[in-house]
Formats: C-alpha cells, structure tokens, sequence
C-alpha cells in the first residue's frame, strides 16, 4: 500500500517599516500582535543595541503599558534579557537555550511572543529557540542594522553555526512579523552601516537593475549617512528579498539552487576562517567580486559590468579582496560545504549580466585562485 499526498500550508509573512516603533501613539507593534485574546510576551535584546539605547527595554515596557491603558489588548510583558550581539550570538548554544529557559519560566504558549531586537545574527538564534519551543512560538523581529533589515529578517532562516560551518545546525519558520524602525540605523557605526549594502548590490544585480543603477548614484550619500537616500534602497532590498521568498516557489529551499546566495559560498567560508572577525556583509562584498571576476575570466560575464559591480561595492567602502583569498585549498572547502548545506549538486550562482544570472554545476580552482590572485591591491 502506498500513500502519497500534497501538502501546501499557508503562512502570512507580514513586514513593516517605521520609524520609532515605540513611541506611544505607533500602533505599529501592538498592531501586529492583538489579535484580541490576552497574551504574553518575552523579549531579547542584542547587547549591542542596549549599549547605544540603554533605555530601550523601559520604552518597550512603557509603550505596552501606555497601549494597554487605551483598551488595546497587547501582550503582557512577562521579561526582557540582554543577549551577546554579532556573531558571537551564533557561535554557541547560549542564546537559544536562554530563550529556551525563559520560554519555560515565563509560561510563553504557542500563540504568545518572543520579541528579538537586535541585528541578523541575534535574530537567527533567537529566532531559532523561538522555532524549537513548543515546535513554534510566535516570534517577531525587530532587526537594528542595515543588513539585517534589507536582507536577513526577510528571510524564512533560523540558526546558528557548529564545527566551524556557518549555518549548520537550525530550521525554517516564518516570523510572526518584522518591523523595521529606521531610527535603529543611527546608532550603528559607519562599518555596520556600510556593510549590509552588499546585499542590496547583491539583489539588484540579480533582480533590479535600477536598484543597482540607484545604488551606484546614491553611493556617496549612503556614505554619507543619508538616511533620505539609504532608506529606499533598503526597503527596496528588503521587498526583493521576500518577494523571492514568499513568490519564488522554495521558501524552505527544497530545490538544489539558492539564487539569492550570489556571492555567499566564498563568503560563508571566508567568514569561518577568519573566525568570524570578518562581518558577513563585508564577506558578501568581496565574495560578490570574487564571483564577478571569475565569471569574466569564464567568459561569462561581461568586463563592463563586473567592474560597474566592483566600483559601486568601492564607493560604498566595502572590501573585495582580503588575504584570506589566497588561502586558496582552504577557500575552496566552502564549495562543497556549500553543496552539502543545500543538498545536491553543486548550484553556484553567477551573473551573465546585471540583472541576469545563470547557475553552475562547478568551479574551476586555477581560475578560482586566479581570479581570488587579480583583486588584491
């Protein structure tokens, strides 16, 4: 007897961008988490958010409580935890298992919350004890840097890194919500500010070709910190990313290829050798130039646009070479970690043009090492 069926789930994956969330008459939040029946929610906060806004925890405290005396039926507040920020955040059980415990204590049901505030990789492990609890409780992001609102909390991804691979251990869940406060951004140092563009050049050279016409003409206002002309690349990013998700038809990438992941394979690696001491948006940009220039040098991508590519990722002050590069045998590893995150043969995404990509079952490693060799300075 053999049994097989179909089976669709759908999920509503819903994204706001705002400006100072808690002020007390943005119903933002307590919008996206009434749904007239009380609740509880617990939140977790990146250190490195509480450093810039020690205050953060009592204006998410006072906003609640301040929405709750209206008559709107917001989530009880139950605790908020300061937890490690950056990659560090992924580089151990710690977080997760905080909220874990926490999740525990506090009696957070299902349908209760885990509020995360923080950048991508807080997101993700906390994220991550949010999807293990109770097989999910409700989780909502509220990403603090440029990369993890134009690209990270979009995505449906969970996780943490194990055994020196990025990644390695965490599942898919799609948030309750995300909301994105702009007002985060200005407390971020020039290099985290920077570095999220990457994913933006990332996606408009796959997808939007006026995106990345955008980006090349708003350069120096970005540098500059301008929020007026930054924020609409982000937002735009942040819509590519999950029109992908929820349009593209492998949300949970059953498929063996991940387009979006342009530039990622050297990246990811890149990241573990350098102990992470490399930010990963800065990895993507030079990943993204390494793909470009070893896609000229195979004759598929045109001169122009890679060194249209590798100018604008200049403009933005991000790196495209690091010493790492030439570490070439180590480097190389990332291609078949990469084919065993996704499981498959080897699908590694390259651009034809901007705007056009192609995948490819293999990679050259003289050409690799050439073209890792032609960047550095």
């Amino acid at each position: 007897m053999t049994l097989d069926r179909s089976l669709q789930v759908d999920f509503r994956h819903r994204v706001r961008f705002t400006e100072d969330v808690f002020a007390p008459d943005n119903a933002t939040l307590a919008n996206v988490c009434s749904d007239g029946i009380p609740r509880r929610m617990i939140a977790f906060i990146d250190t490195g958010v509480h450093q810039a806004q020690p205050d953060i925890g009592e204006r998410l405290a006072n906003y609640l409580g301040a929405r709750a005396k209206i008559g709107e039926p917001v989530p009880e507040l139950k605790m908020i935890e300061v937890v490690s920020g950056g990659e560090e955040a992924k580089n151990s059980n710690d977080v997760y298992e905080q909220v874990l415990v926490a999740i525990d204590r506090y009696g957070i049901d299902r349908k209760s919350f885990v509020l995360a505030i923080g950048g991508g990789a807080v997101l993700d492990a906390v994220g991550l004890g949010a999807a293990l609890a109770h097989r999910g409780v409700r989780l909502i992001r509220m990403p603090t840097t440029t990369l993890a609102m134009d690209d990270a909390a979009m995505g449906v991804k969970n996780g943490i890194n194990k055994f020196g691979k990025k990644n390695f251990c965490g599942t898919f869940s799609v948030p309750w919500a995300v909301i994105a406060d702009e007002q985060f951004l200005t407390t971020l140092t020039d290099q985290q500010f920077l570095s999220g563009f990457s994913e933006a050049v990332k996606i408009g050279c796959l997808k939007d070709p006026s995106l990345f016409e955008l980006i090349e003409q708003s350069a120096a206002r970005i540098v500059a910190r301008d929020l007026a002309a930054a924020m609409p690349i982000i937002r735009r990013s942040a819509e590519l990313h999950l029109d992908h998700i929820t349009q593209g038809g492998d949300a949970f990438e059953l498929n063996e290829a991940r387009p979006l992941d342009f530039g990622h394979w050297a990246a990811h690696k890149l990241e573990s050798m350098s102990t992470y001491e490399i930010a990963h948006g800065d990895a993507v940009a030079i990943g993204i130039a390494l793909d470009c220039e070893y896609a000229v040098r195979m004759k598929i991508l045109s001169q122009k646009d890679s060194t249209r590519i590798l100018a604008c990722l200049q403009a933005l002050r991000l790196p495209i070479w690091h010493p790492m590069l030439l570490q070439t045998d180590q480097l190389l590893r990332g291609l078949e970690e990469f084919r065993e995150h996704l499981g498959g043969r080897m699908n590694i995404t390259l651009l034809r043009a901007i705007g056009e990509s192609t995948e490819v079952h293999q990679m050259d490693s003289g050409v690799v090492a050439a073209s890792a060799k032609a960047l550095a300075p």
